[in-house]
């Protein structure tokens, strides 16, 4: 996304400056913010002659069931958490905790990993040993990051508590692309908003980079040994292609073999 994005220092230091935000001002609404913060700068810098040119996609909805998506939606994103306050119940937990971590996320899926790490870490419903063994499962197979969420809910609350949050985390994309999906051409032919979408492409750049760091970065890299570890497997996925789940599965193998040599 940063050989794509980044096309120039600018844009490259407004996504250092959103990953320093994130960092800095880990919030609910931190992300959400940052975004706006650099769509704003992106229409106020960037010309429309650097805009690509718009194509033209048919809907096969129309706008009534699109208003209909975008209102529930909504009705979820501010019920939930109230129902969540008002009750002790733990699955009103899960569902709010997911369904606001897949609405406010915006980019690439490894920038949720905060978001569910406050959901279900800082909460106690897991540990951060197995949230982080977790990701690592969820890297080792195919699809998008968004299915750790079936981990997170099984590990705190079983096979209910797994579709559970499954349904929450991707009920909000599936709300907002029907329901954006009809006004998105003339969105897209908007000059002010593509001019926008420059510096919000930027800023997700950097809170991906955040992800990275924290809480990945943070938990795992805490010894020069767990920096040579994290090389050879970069380097063997990297430059030999081997597939992810190979990766995984010789991270394993190598940390075993170290442990019984007293290195871990």
């Amino acid at each position: 996304m940063g050989r794509k994005l980044l096309v120039n220092g600018f844009l490259l230091l407004m996504a250092l400056a959103a990953m320093a935000a994130s960092l800095l001002f880990n919030g609910i609404f931190s992300q959400l913010i940052i975004v706006v913060i650099a769509g704003f700068l992106g229409l106020v810098i960037f010309d429309s002659k650097e805009l690509p040119r718009a194509e033209h996609v048919k809907i096969a909805h129309g706008k009534k069931l699109a208003m209909g998506c975008l209102i529930i939606f909504l009705l979820l994103l501010f019920l939930l958490p109230g129902l969540r306050a008002l009750s002790d119940n733990y699955f009103f937990a899960i569902a709010d905790g997911f369904y606001r971590s897949g609405s406010l996320v915006f980019g690439g899926g490894h920038v949720v990993l905060p978001l569910l790490e406050k959901e279900v870490v800082a909460n106690g419903m897991i540990s951060k040993d197995v949230f982080l063994a977790g990701y690592g499962a969820a890297q080792a197979v195919p699809g998008p990051l968004f299915t750790f969420a079936a981990f997170l809910g099984a590990s705190s609350g079983g096979i209910f508590g797994a579709i559970l949050a499954i349904i929450a985390i991707f009920l909000p994309a599936y709300l907002l692309v029907i329901g954006f999906l009809p006004f998105w051409q003339r969105l897209r032919q908007n000059k002010k908003i593509g001019r926008a979408l420059i510096g919000v492409n930027a800023a997700v750049v950097g809170l991906l980079l955040a992800a990275l760091y924290s809480p990945l970065w943070t938990s795992a890299i805490k010894r020069p040994i767990d920096l040579l570890c994290f090389m050879v497997l970069l380097f063997i996925l990297m430059v030999g292609r081997l597939p992810p789940v190979l990766v995984v599965l010789l991270g394993i193998i190598g940390s075993i073999a170290l442990a019984h040599l007293g290195w871990f």
